[in-house]
């Protein structure tokens, strides 16, 4: 599963460690999630959506949907 995570993050001047806590997770699960080795379970994504101000199926998707992370 592909996410643009990192880029929404850094997008709002965030690092690691300030996301994780403002989503209540570990800098180690962020870190996961972003480089895409761990799947959030629903209720995470859309945590993670929430704090980012947009939607669980704009930051994940399967590999080969979007273009592969390039939207037309």
């Amino acid at each position: 599963m592909k996410n643009c995570v990192r880029e929404m993050r850094t997008g709002k001047g965030w690092t690691q460690e300030q996301f994780a806590i403002a989503v209540g997770l570990t800098r180690q699960s962020v870190i996961a999630i972003e480089k895409g080795r761990f799947t959030p379970s629903i209720q995470t994504a859309l945590r993670l959506a929430r704090a980012l101000g947009t939607t669980a199926d704009h930051l994940f998707w399967l590999t080969g949907d979007k273009n592969d992370g390039v939207e037309s």
